[in-house]
């Protein structure tokens, strides 16, 4: 079956006049493509779920995702996802920034150990492990509420959780 190019397929707003995710892509397998508020591609990806990995990347980047194309595959296998991506990519002449220089940002949970403060980073580096833990915690709480009132004045209506167990480790990842 022969796929669609990138430049054939609509446009999806990421966030629908409601806030909500577009749920024609929920428990859909495909490649997908990620592009700014002026379209200007920024990630190419494939998932199991594209619902599930478009919401990870509007917590993760969410000055980054404005609009979306999806090749949804009926028979998914690695191989033809990986296949589909990377005509993808040759169509477009390069890799986003994405799937470059800013790649773990757009598929790691987001690490605050970077974010912490100077007295932060003394506490942490002075604290037994307990302490340590209890400052990751912390911080992750911090992040986390800007992460969440970012969200929010982009008009998010979903519920996003983050798992508690991963804040012990200064990591934020959706539960």
């Amino acid at each position: 079956m022969p796929f669609s190019t990138l430049t054939q397929l609509d446009y999806l707003p990421v966030l629908d006049e409601a806030g909500q995710l577009p749920e024609q892509v929920a428990g859909k397998v495909g490649v997908y493509a990620i592009f700014d508020r002026d379209q200007q591609l920024q990630y190419i990806g494939y998932s199991r779920d594209v619902l599930l990995s478009v919401k990870q990347h509007l917590v993760r980047r969410p000055q980054s995702c404005y609009w979306l194309k999806v090749q949804t595959v009926e028979r998914p296998s690695r191989t033809v996802l990986e296949e589909l991506r990377s005509e993808w990519f040759a169509e477009m002449g390069e890799l986003p920034p994405g799937n470059r220089e800013e790649a773990e940002s757009w598929s790691q949970p987001i690490d605050v150990k970077p974010r912490m403060t100077a007295a932060e980073q003394s506490a942490y580096q002075m604290g037994d492990e307990q302490e340590q833990i209890k400052i990751l915690k912390q911080v992750a709480r911090r992040i986390e509420a800007a992460v969440l009132s970012e969200l929010t004045d982009r008009g998010v209506q979903f519920p996003v959780r983050f798992d508690p167990k991963a804040k012990e480790f200064g990591l934020l990842d959706l539960k």
